[in-house]
């Protein structure tokens, strides 16, 4: 019938295999807990660092489009319109609708300087408000200022009081104004 007690050997340890599977019912889902709460943890950070940077990116490069066109356009290009107004419409356009609005109109300012003499170590002189602040050789800034971004995920510090509170994202470029004989109206800065 059996030989030498394999058969005894073999039904042993089908009886201790289905012991150690009533043992371990719970476990699985036990298990299944401890890896998939902080692995959805990560995957939150993970996105919300990734909106951070993907918002901080898109803003710099509306910024610089701004400036670009900014620096170059001649006041046959701009067909009428003023130089402040059209940088801002550029930076609005080229934001993927993150400063959609009036509200992200009023984000975006323009500032236009004077840069001090060759060798004088003066700081460059504001003349934004003046009318001719976008002459050649003067400096123009575009900037995006109190954006704010609010994580996807609220941070918990405790229970009674998650963090909601929006990370302040700003951008900002300059470049010098290319010479022209035909520079456009400078408008209302900032």
């Amino acid at each position: 019938m059996l030989q030498n007690g394999r058969g005894s050997r073999r039904l042993g340890s089908c009886v201790l295999a289905g012991r150690r599977a009533k043992r371990s019912k719970g476990a699985e889902l036990l298990e299944f807990t401890f890896v998939f709460l902080p692995m959805m943890a990560m995957i939150l950070v993970f996105l919300d660092a990734a909106w951070g940077l993907f918002v901080k990116s898109t803003l710099e490069s509306a910024v610089r489009a701004g400036v670009r066109v900014g620096i170059t356009i001649t006041g046959t290009q701009a067909g009428g319109s003023d130089l402040t107004t059209m940088v801002k419409g550029i930076v609005q356009g080229q934001a993927l609708g993150l400063l959609a609005g009036s509200s992200g109109l009023a984000k975006i300012k323009v500032h236009y300087f004077q840069p001090p003499a060759p060798g004088s170590t003066a700081a460059a002189v504001d003349v934004s408000t003046m009318s001719n602040g976008n002459a050649p050789l003067n400096l123009m800034q575009v900037s995006i200022q109190g954006y704010s971004i609010t994580a996807l995920a609220p941070r918990l510090y405790g229970l009674a009081n998650p963090d909601s509170t929006g990370t302040q994202i700003s951008a900002i470029a300059a470049d010098l104004i290319e010479p022209s004989r035909d520079p456009p109206r400078i408008g209302t800065a900032p």
